[in-house]
């Protein structure tokens, strides 16, 4: 192998490694953001159940609030 053959590798390789480092931190970054979207949704989701349950309560009345069967 010669020489000028060898450096063109290396500079190829070099290339190359800095084109992933840079393929990698964008990806890091989009799954940071997409980590802080999701949990934010999953805070609105929990807010939104939250609302649903105090606007529609259960047709289903709690045991105190029940008249006792016929038979006591």
């Amino acid at each position: 192998m010669s020489k000028k053959t060898l450096e063109d590798r290396i500079a190829d390789l070099e290339m190359r490694l800095a084109f992933q480092d840079d393929v990698i931190n964008t990806l890091s970054e989009q799954v940071t953001k997409q980590e802080m979207d999701i949990r934010e949704l999953w805070d609105a989701k929990r807010l939104m159940h939250q609302q649903l349950k105090d606007v529609a309560p259960s047709n289903i009345r709690r045991e105190d609030e029940e008249t006792p069967p016929p038979h006591y």
